[in-house]
């Protein structure tokens, strides 16, 4: 199952029907696998900015189909040229901090000009080179870790930490960071993963966990902030985390969290590893301090599920990310290469 695919509806196959992009519901995960099918751009606005669809690459490709499923709805309700263009400029900007999902929009719309097959065509690409990429990362990165971390703390298999999900589900298919730890559990290499719960919304909880389950790798949930306590004791090999946004320096932008997990990996010497595709690399952002951090407001901190947990009229601060400096990042890996910013190698 992918987690972001395009899908015709029974007699509407074809550049002259409507069309739907279709996710898996990560709202709901992990009690219930639910899919979604979005016929209209302002459905997968909406199911953007609530992270029903999350994670960098799995924003691209939501970025490229929602250019096609703009086309495909303006045909439909007649929308002019200038509708369908404000249409694609609201996915653009559904979320400001992960690069993937504005790279996306650019792709596919730089084929608006082509025609209706040049356009699925893009879409449909960007999907397919994600999950080869993908599988490409996981097997450079697992070669990294081997190198990295050739004698285990723990014997011959490798416990490595991760944060947030960087797996299938953030992704089209088989994932960035977990891909990494998919590749090595599939060379009978891993010992056990460390999963952050991702705090506010338990993105590590509720979905890394569940893909680690459905993996069949033994795993532990660990509270956030018990995160870089485990790492200066000595439980932990290597720190493998996703990106949505890398600088041309080599400032890692990730889930929030993410930042002092590599200070503790740098003070303990341990790797600290970040594994994306080469679309998150954004030559256009020189450091860290330019890349903009979505603050998603007070209600995911001060409420859970809908129950009050802070006092009425509680205020919070809630980023959604936070950067790593490079020279705390021992390895970049991406489908094509492997860069290494704490050792004055840059991205782009």
């Amino acid at each position: 199952m992918r987690t972001i695919d395009w899908g015709e509806s029974a007699g509407d196959a074809g550049a002259s029907g409507r069309g739907a992009v279709v996710i898996v519901d990560q709202t709901v995960l992990p009690h219930e696998v639910r899919l979604l099918t979005l016929t209209d751009v302002d459905d997968l606005v909406d199911a953007i900015r609530r992270l029903a669809v999350r994670g960098a690459p799995a924003l691209g490709a939501a970025g490229a189909l929602g250019v096609l499923l703009a086309v495909r709805q303006g045909r439909a309700e007649g929308w002019s040229h200038d509708e369908v263009a404000k249409a694609i400029d609201r996915v653009r900007h559904a979320r400001p901090t992960a690069v993937n999902l504005a790279w996306g929009v650019d792709r596919v719309a730089a084929r608006l000009a082509d025609g209706d097959a040049a356009i699925e065509a893009e879409a449909r690409a960007v999907l397919d080179e994600d999950v080869a990429a993908n599988r490409a990362m996981g097997d450079r990165g697992a070669d990294v870790l081997d190198g990295l971390c050739a004698a285990p703390r723990h014997g011959g298999g490798l416990r490595l930490h991760t944060h947030c999900n960087a797996g299938a589900l953030a992704c089209v298919e088989y994932g960035t960071a977990l891909g990494v730890v998919r590749a090595v559990h599939a060379r009978g290499r891993l010992d056990r993963v460390y999963a952050d719960e991702t705090r506010p919304l338990l993105q590590g909880a509720r979905l890394t966990a569940w893909e680690l389950d459905q993996m069949g790798a033994d795993y532990r949930v660990v509270v956030d902030g018990a995160g870089p306590s485990l790492i200066a004791r000595g439980m932990v090999d290597a720190v493998v985390v996703g990106s949505d946004r890398i600088a041309a320096n080599g400032d890692v932008a990730n889930k929030i969290g993410t930042y002092p997990l590599a200070l503790a990996a740098a003070r303990a010497g341990v790797p600290f590893v970040v594994a994306a595709p080469e679309s998150t690399v954004d030559a256009a952002t020189p450091d860290g301090a330019a890349i903009e951090i979505e603050d998603r407001g007070d209600h995911e901190v001060v409420a859970w599920q809908g129950r009050q947990v802070a006092p009425a009229g509680a205020r919070a601060v809630n980023p959604a990310f936070d950067v790593t400096p490079a020279d705390l990042v021992t390895a970049i890996v991406t489908e094509a290469r492997v860069v290494r910013p704490a050792a004055g190698e840059r991205p782009a």
